[in-house]
């Protein structure tokens, strides 16, 4: 049930085009909450029967389940459209970036990280690719989890992911606060990283170059006083700068779950650990005391056939233990 107080917000902010802070002044009058037109309940009324028949609901800043941690954020949005899980909203949230050039090898560990995080929080990311991609990966099977558009509600950004679109609507909520039909700006995508920060507990970036978007929603982040956890790189790697200066400059460094975990005093779940024994287990322990490797050099390392390295690595890729980095390189994932 809309209270007659929130189809004031639904008016100013989705009708009148004021869905921002310059809004408030619109909505509210000398007694509280302004009273509606007899002209402007029709036009609100109209846009939330259109809405309904699509499939979307609206959550005011006056709605009982408006995130807290939004409401009390730096020029949060008046109004937020929403498709799905609407009871996602009341969850404990953390958010998982990345930039859309994300190697391999973190992909895996975001994902991984994402899946085990997802547990205990419902997560909060973007659509795009990279990243965002793996964060989406992690939590979906669960489907606790929120991704926040930078376009319109019924739109997709990037177009190649709308199936994974429908997937995150199947399971998750999609949130904008944009209304349909809006297509994206350079600035929207700044815009939606503010609430992408402001729904959050804290943000994990994955993967950020020097200028990456990532690390504007790392500095939002900051804005709202949230926590800023980083994936660390080798140096060298343009992919990681941004996350290498973000632990320099105070984030907290992230190899697994538990490094999040362990900032809110949270116990994480007994998971049983993948096995590595014989020779997958001398590989295992070369990758986790060397780093990175190139199969020649492991297999001469450890006096063992090419073909046979090749072998292990690949039942060892299998069970989540080893990842391949690039040019027939490897790196352990645990």
């Amino acid at each position: 049930m809309i209270t007659p107080e929130e189809k004031v917000v639904i008016y100013e902010a989705a009708v009148a085009g004021n869905n921002n802070r310059a809004g408030l002044a619109a909505i509210r009058g000398e007694g509280g909450v302004r009273r509606l037109s007899p002209e402007e309940t029709a036009a609100a009324d109209r846009l939330i029967a259109s809405l309904r028949e699509k499939g979307i609901f609206l959550v005011t800043v006056l709605s009982e389940d408006y995130p807290e941690a939004l409401r009390y954020a730096p020029d949060p949005p008046l109004l937020l459209y929403g498709m799905g899980r609407r009871e996602l909203l009341r969850a404990r949230k953390f958010c998982i970036v990345g930039s859309r050039i994300t190697p391999p090898w973190a992909e895996k560990v975001g994902r991984r990280i994402s899946e085990e995080l997802s547990e205990r929080f419902t997560i909060v990311t973007g659509l795009a690719e990279g990243g965002d991609a793996a964060a989406i990966a992690g939590a979906l099977p669960r489907g606790d989890l929120i991704v926040v558009l930078p376009c319109g509600i019924d739109g997709c950004y990037p177009a190649a992911h709308a199936a994974l679109r429908e997937k995150v609507l199947a399971k998750g909520l999609l949130l904008s606060e944009y209304a349909p039909g809006t297509g994206t700006a350079k600035w929207s995508f700044h815009q939606r990283n503010r609430i992408l920060a402001g729904l959050s507990e804290g943000v994990l970036v994955l993967s950020a170059g020097k200028r990456s978007g990532a690390l504007i929603t790392a500095g939002r982040a900051l804005d709202c006083g949230r926590d800023v956890f980083a994936l660390p790189y080798n140096v060298g790697i343009s992919q990681g700068e941004g996350c290498n200066d973000l632990i320099k400059a105070g984030a907290y460094l992230v190899t697994s779950s538990s490094d999040v975990f362990a900032v809110y005093g949270i116990e994480p779940r007994e998971r049983e650990e993948a096995s590595a024994e014989g020779d997958e287990g001398r590989i295992l322990t070369y990758l986790r005391e060397n780093g990175e490797t190139h199969v020649a050099a492991l297999a001469g390392s450890l006096s063992l056939p090419i073909f046979e390295t090749s072998a292990l690595l690949s039942s060892l890729e299998i069970k989540g233990l080893v990842t391949k980095t690039g040019g027939n390189k490897y790196a352990a994932l645990s």
